[in-house]
């Protein structure tokens, strides 16, 4: 299906605008009129009077003067102090104790949870080691992130044995591995503990950590139960505490209780005024149900509250009118956007290169991929994704293979699902040689299949009749299976 001029209108000239030339188009959306979607009830608003600050920030780069050499020697330093840390037979002293802690920095931060505990074992057996709390939280907080809440109890009674005493900060760092696994009642249960220790007393942050996990977990039962147990504990929710909540149930299509509890936000807190990080939980929520009426509403109301939208809050609006194919609306904001100077980013071009994909206007689309390009956006592994998805289904396969030479050309950092897509594009046409290609190409990007990529190849390959090699993959996938079980249950022991 293709846009006729008629159903676009302005998105015609959407690129132009996008490059920042002048334009005389002049629209109505927020530009003749201050609040320009409707006439929203004031009900709320009395209730948000004061303007809330909207903290801005700037890029600040950092600037270094350490030589590139140096900086690969030390690269190479601690690679090496992770392959020993990962081998049985390496000897347990004289590590150098600056690259022992950068190894380990490093482990965490890339969440490599195994290589980190054993990193951190090594630190231990060495002679100048001093335990510290600050070290055991940053190994709690990776954990949680990674959700090995057995592993975070261990570290605990580790912990205990070096002397230390858990800090608030500890406990709740093991809530969070409990309650990003699922295991809230546990998670509940630490709190409890909390409750009974003197200088470890759960706080605000504790609770919208818990919350957190709440929402992601669709638990939304145990939110009322949880904000019982703050109030009587006497701790106000935060910004934070209300954001999460409400987010939460946007997600979930939750509408009634998403609005209640932004009227509880408003009515009873003053010191909680929503933020643009409340504005767009609920524009989103709204937008991505198809609910526009509602998005249009609620964008005024919270203008009238004072909360200026920011890039977000028009990606958020950009999409949705994309998704509901109001495309002149989409249009407007986007032209709004250009006569504000609010640069668009990598998202807001990633959305219109995708609602053009999904409409199968394969010119527009590279209209917007090639003006990205122009004004100094670089494409990402989403970008592409939907570049490849898009040429896939109009069986453009010389424009996928272009694509693949440009990424060739680039430091573009590709993902899973990109690599999914290309093969469910070869697969599909039932090109098996190019999708074996892709798949051994992904392998050396350092890219993991996932069940996706391996579900695509074996349709592919019983599509075409080559039930041997489907039968040879699934023997494949069920061994790497057994070797991940077995290695699991070996590190849990």
């Amino acid at each position: 299906m293709e846009l006729s001029i008629h159903d676009y209108g302005y998105v015609k000239n959407l690129s132009s605008s996008l490059q920042y030339s002048p334009t005389n188009c002049l629209t109505k959306f927020l530009n003749e009129r201050q609040h320009p979607f409707s006439n929203p009830s004031s009900s709320l608003i009395t209730a948000a009077k004061k303007k809330s600050p909207v903290p801005s920030s700037k890029g600040i780069q950092k600037s270094t003067d350490k030589h590139l050499s140096h900086i690969l020697r030390s690269e190479a330093a601690i690679e090496a102090i992770e392959r020993k840390a990962n081998s049985t037979s390496v000897k347990r002293n004289r590590f150098s104790p600056k690259l022992l802690l950068e190894a380990l920095d490093n482990a965490i931060s890339h969440r490599r949870w195994e290589s980190a505990l054993k990193i951190f074992d090594l630190l231990r057996n060495q002679h100048w080691y001093e335990p510290r709390c600050q070290t055991y939280t940053k190994l709690l907080v990776m954990l949680a992130k990674c959700k090995q809440p057995m592993k975070a109890s261990y570290l605990i009674e580790v912990m205990l044995q070096d002397g230390l005493k858990p800090t608030i900060d500890v406990y709740t760092a093991l809530v969070s591995a409990y309650g990003y696994s699922g295991l809230l009642e546990k998670a509940l249960e630490i709190i409890d503990d909390m409750k009974l220790i003197l200088d470890c007393k759960p706080d605000v942050y504790t609770y919208s950590i818990l919350i957190n996990s709440c929402t992601k977990h669709r638990r939304f039962d145990m939110i009322e139960h949880i904000l019982a147990d703050m109030s009587y504990l006497g701790i106000k929710c935060s910004i934070v505490t209300y954001n999460t909540i409400i987010d939460g149930y946007g997600k979930a299509g939750l509408f009634k209780e998403m609005e209640n509890m932004l009227t509880e936000m408003l009515e009873e807190d003053e010191t909680c005024l929503p933020d643009s990080f409340t504005c767009n939980s609920v524009l989103d929520a709204y937008g991505n149900s198809g609910m526009i009426s509602e998005m249009e509403k609620w964008f005024d109301e919270f203008q009238l509250m004072g909360i200026k939208p920011n890039v977000m809050t028009f990606n958020i609006l950009i999409k949705s009118y994309g998704k509901a194919k109001m495309y002149d609306k989409m249009g407007y904001v986007i032209d709004y956007m250009t006569k504000r100077f609010i640069p668009p980013t990598t998202i807001t071009f990633n959305i219109i290169i995708d609602t053009f994909k999904r409409i199968g206007d394969i010119e527009k689309m590279e209209e917007f991929f090639i003006k990205m390009k122009h004004v100094g956006m670089k494409p990402n592994a989403v970008t592409y994704c939907s570049l490849v998805s898009a040429y896939g289904k109009a069986r453009l396969l010389h424009k996928i293979d272009s694509i693949m030479r440009q990424i060739e050309n680039s430091d573009v950092i590709l993902d899973t699902t990109f690599f999914n897509s290309v093969i469910s594009v070869y697969g599909h046409v039932g090109d098996v040689k190019k999708m074996n290609e892709i798949f051994l190409a992904m392998k050396d990007k350092d890219c993991e299949p996932d069940s996706i990529t391996f579900a695509t190849m074996i349709h592919a390959y019983k599509t075409m009749g080559m039930m041997e090699a489907a039968q040879d993959l699934e023997k494949k996938i069920i061994k790497v299976e057994y070797n991940l079980d077995s290695r699991t249950r070996l590190i849990e022991g």
